[in-house]
């Protein structure tokens, strides 16, 4: 009987969109890892990608720059948002909305991984804004250290 009414007061102290917020941070982790992984095989050139694919702007190794800069964006973002910190979740949509966009244009080089990481990227932003608000920091409202007397 003791262990419901822990369990209950440690749930508690967690907003609803808690486990979302680790969802999101955790796949933004992993796309920020596709993202430097795609990165540098589009600086090395690799045969992975479409042959003479037309670009709107620069060319395979510039988008390969702007998706291993993303990526170490996003990698950096997701360890800030799982710490709980609010201004890195702002950061965090900010660099998925990037992403999704940047990823629009590398679409001629590899569309089905483009499309299937602008997916990805409409999930996290998702999980991110409906549910990350301070009560569900991953710290949680109540665990913050040190706080000062009266803190609510």
């Amino acid at each position: 009987m003791t262990s419901a009414t822990i369990r209950q007061t440690r749930d508690a102290s967690r907003g609803e969109g808690y486990w979302m917020i680790v969802f999101a941070a955790t796949l933004l982790g992993v796309v920020g890892i596709f993202n430097l992984i795609d990165g540098i095989a589009a600086i090395a050139n690799s045969h992975i990608f479409i042959a003479n694919a037309h670009y709107v702007v620069g060319d395979l190794r510039a988008w390969g720059w702007v998706a291993l800069i993303l990526g170490a964006l996003q990698v950096l973002a997701s360890i800030a948002v799982v710490v709980g910190n609010q201004a890195a979740r702002w950061f965090a949509v900010a660099v998925i909305g990037l992403n999704a966009i940047g990823q629009m244009f590398f679409i001629p080089a590899y569309p089905f991984w483009s499309l299937m990481i602008i997916a990805l990227d409409v999930v996290a932003l998702w999980g991110l804004c409906a549910y990350g608000s301070r009560e569900n920091a991953l710290l949680g409202p109540d665990n913050l250290p040190n706080e000062p007397p009266g803190w609510t």
